[in-house]
């Protein structure tokens, strides 16, 4: 009470003695003013009244349910929640032969088909949907997309459900109002709001490019519909950038837009079907470009062409640098992916690409991604984890490797494959990071690296892994 009574006291103080600066803007210094003020105080827009989302809440939350699965399988458990990449907004996690999640959805048409989180009802065996009314239905899964994240369940009721109609997202402006529901920690029906902080954002090990919301979403959130101020689903809230484990303010969502591309695949065939290029690309960096010759750091820089590809059918190169995609510019390489995904089985696509220092264009047909036939067949030539400790097979980094991943000619051991489920797979490591270091000590090479891991065997491995143009360190725990 102290201090709001001497906050009043400097506030009835300060009115009762107004200044006005020359050119009539109130509270202006006049005298070497280097900044920027309004000209005039009259044409400041008024400030919006707040959305009224007692009324989207109540509109909009029978159409949101609470999603609860049951495993078959024994589940692994959560991750460490102190680690500081995004995380999914994962339900609970539970152990044993019965392990149980939750889980949010929502609910787009009358006849009961619910969106959610492919991650939700994941490896799941019995699916169940309870909607805020209080009945409970067995869900069946018509289809599912691991890539972009999105599921999509049938439930079968007596009389029309309520829904949740689906928006426009390429309409979402930074700064807008959003409100999500959901069922955090359990607790259904959730209802929080927020802004629009940021479009989008990649996250890395992810297809979508994101909705960022400051609107709280925390474990539990996962499926629930990201709702603009009309009362339309702009995004499908997925993940979540944290330190503890709980929503710091940072939260992503799938934008519906994509969603809506995936749901007639999702439906009649139970998955997506996304074109490919048959190429690796990484990120031009400025560096890079220099290097190069490129007038901007901007594009996708071609690491390899897969044999049999359409990328190897039309002529393209290891080298390449993509920066037109049918006429789209391609700021990030991470666009290109999306782009491709998009375009449709059997479409003829024109490149833009520049080729030591010359622009040309390239026609390339869009065929059937064999994406898991390739790292199936990858996975059966990987040496065995004996071999080759946490999953991670290296190799040395020579002079034109440290070239063709953009970083300066260095010691260390470059990752050439990560085994699925392994302990580097689980830490989110990747083919193309740098190890610099183990337990502080420099890796040289490849020889030096093994040495390292025997000295320390059985004890946890502290790596410096450069990913990209970062430096991070990465913990890795030997399995029992």
């Amino acid at each position: 009470m102290r201090r709001f009574a001497l906050l009043a006291s400097f506030s009835i103080l300060a009115a009762s003695v107004p200044f006005t600066a020359a050119n009539g803007v109130a509270g202006a210094v006049d005298n070497g003013r280097f900044w920027t003020e309004q000209p005039d105080a009259g044409h400041i827009a008024k400030a919006q009244n707040l959305p009224d989302f007692v009324d989207l809440a109540a509109r909009l939350s029978p159409a949101v349910v609470n999603i609860s699965t049951e495993n078959s399988e024994e589940s692994s458990g959560g991750g460490d929640i102190d680690d500081p990449h995004p995380h999914r907004a994962n339900p609970f996690e539970g152990y044993g032969p019965h392990a149980k999640s939750l889980g949010s959805g929502f609910i787009i048409s009358k006849d009961g088909y619910v969106l959610t989180n492919d991650h939700v009802v994941s490896d799941s065996g019995k699916i169940t949907v309870a909607t805020q009314d209080g009945h409970q239905y067995a869900a069946k899964l018509v289809g599912r997309d691991e890539k972009s994240d999105v599921a999509l369940l049938q439930i079968k009721s007596k009389h029309d459900l309520p829904v949740a109609p689906l928006g426009d997202s390429d309409k979402v402006k930074v700064g807008q109002w959003v409100m999500a529901i959901g069922n955090p920690f359990g607790f259904d029906h959730s209802v929080t709001a927020g802004i629009v902080s940021a479009r989008g954002r990649f996250i890395p090990g992810n297809y979508d490019e994101f909705i960022q919301t400051d609107a709280s979403i925390n474990p539990g959130n996962s499926g629930g519909p990201l709702i603009d101020t009309q009362g339309e689903v702009v995004g499908v809230n997925s993940a979540i950038y944290t330190r503890t484990g709980s929503s710091m303010g940072i939260g992503f969502a799938i934008p519906v837009n994509i969603v809506k591309q995936e749901l007639l695949q999702l439906k009649e065939r139970g998955k997506v079907t996304r074109g490919w290029l048959g190429v690796y690309i990484q990120k031009v960096t400025p560096d890079l470009a220099e290097s190069m010759g490129l007038p901007e750091a901007k594009g996708a820089l071609v690491t390899e062409v897969l044999k049999e590809g359409p990328a190897k059918v039309a002529g393209i190169q290891r080298g390449d640098v993509i920066v037109e995609f049918d006429g789209r510019p391609i700021e990030d390489s991470r666009e290109l992916p999306l782009m491709v995904g998009r375009a449709p089985v059997g479409h003829v696509a024109t490149l833009k690409l520049i080729r030591r220092g010359s622009t040309q264009e390239v026609q390339i047909a869009i065929t059937e991604t064999r994406e898991e036939e390739i790292a199936s067949a990858q996975s059966e030539k990987r040496e065995t984890s004996s071999e080759w400790p946490f999953g991670l097979h290296v190799k040395d980094l020579s002079a034109d490797l440290a070239h063709e991943l953009g970083i300066e000619p260095q010691n260390g051991v470059v990752i050439a494959s990560v085994q699925p489920g392994s302990v580097g797979d689980e830490a989110g490591l990747r083919a193309r990071d740098v190890i610099l270091e183990v337990n502080r000590q420099p890796v040289a090479d490849v020889e030096s690296y093994q040495h390292l891991l025997k000295s320390g065997q059985g004890k946890t491995v502290l790596l410096l892994i450069r990913h990209g143009e970062n430096t991070t360190y990465v913990a890795l725990k030997p399995q029992a």
